[in-house]
């Protein structure tokens, strides 16, 4: 055989293995940070929520305790119908929200600002957040007689005490936020000539954002916990207060019915600050469910 009439065989390069190509087959029910189909999350939640509707049911049967303390489904049910049915409810609803959104809405445009100060300059951080930290471990509740001393008993001293109870977590959470964006933003920023103005607005705000709104979201949690102590001052309408006024006619029904009002208006909030959170920060959701 002529040597050199045979082909030398080349061998052609192959393309690197991506990391796809390495990963273990994905389980189906419980992977670890990432989506499942629509219809698993419906069956599971319903696995957390309906088998203590059942026991509910069943222990309100038995007779152990009294209708008083453990109303039956019924009453509930019927509790309900009555409330949603009477214009009272919706007047309870409507202040309640009122009072939050204002409360809500001033502690997160006072508190977001200056904790990106507070986050981006030491000397900020020094004068604001010692203060915050000691403030924010006084119980709202307290508060109320100076509340009521400096601002009154009317709406003002209500949306303040809920302006109390969530500015400082809020200002606190945005300065840590900002405080976790890669301090190398800020020297390539810096290397291309950018101001401390243009680097505190135009890097670290947008890159801190999304954490700030999920300390938004949390925020406006807590603030519907503090309208019930909020609607101590001196209130004639609201959830809180009517909760507490059907506490002192032991009308139990009702205040479950109340109770899960604040659960489902919770749940609505959260899952609107969710949709909006996804719809304007898709590109920092790689890897999160």
């Amino acid at each position: 055989m002529n040597v050199s009439a045979q082909k030398e065989v080349v061998m052609e390069p192959q393309p690197p293995a991506t990391p796809r190509q390495f990963a273990a087959p994905r389980p189906r029910f419980f992977p670890i940070r990432q989506e499942v189909t629509p219809g698993l999350r419906v069956v599971f939640g319903a696995l957390g929520v309906v088998p203590l509707i059942v026991a509910y049911g069943w222990l309100t049967h038995q007779g152990w305790v009294s209708p008083t303390i453990l109303p039956s489904l019924a009453n509930i049910a019927e509790a309900a119908r009555d409330a949603l049915s009477g214009s009272e409810f919706w007047t309870d609803l409507g202040y309640s929200f009122a009072r939050v959104t204002a409360g809500f809405v001033a502690a997160a445009v006072l508190a977001v600002p200056l904790g990106v100060l507070a986050g981006s300059f030491r000397l900020f951080s020094s004068a604001l957040e010692p203060l915050s930290e000691f403030l924010r471990y006084i119980p709202v509740p307290a508060l109320i007689p100076l509340v009521m001393i400096v601002v009154g008993i009317d709406e003002g001293a209500k949306v303040t005490l809920v302006f109390l109870g969530t500015f400082f977590q809020l200002l606190l959470s945005t300065a840590d936020e900002v405080r976790r964006v890669p301090i190398a933003l800020v020297h390539v920023s810096q290397s291309l000539g950018a101001t401390r103005l243009e680097i505190v607005w135009r890097v670290l705000t947008p890159a801190a954002m999304p954490g700030i709104s999920q300390a938004l979201r949390m925020c406006n949690g807590w603030a519907w916990s503090y309208v019930v102590v909020a609607e101590l001052v001196a209130a004639t309408e609201g959830l809180g207060f009517r909760t507490l006024r059907f506490y002192r006619f032991i009308q139990t029904p009702s205040i479950d019915v109340y109770l899960l009002v604040f659960g489902v208006v919770g749940l609505g909030l959260d899952a609107l600050f969710r949709l909006v959170h996804r719809r304007l920060f898709r590109w920092s959701l790689r890897g999160e469910t």
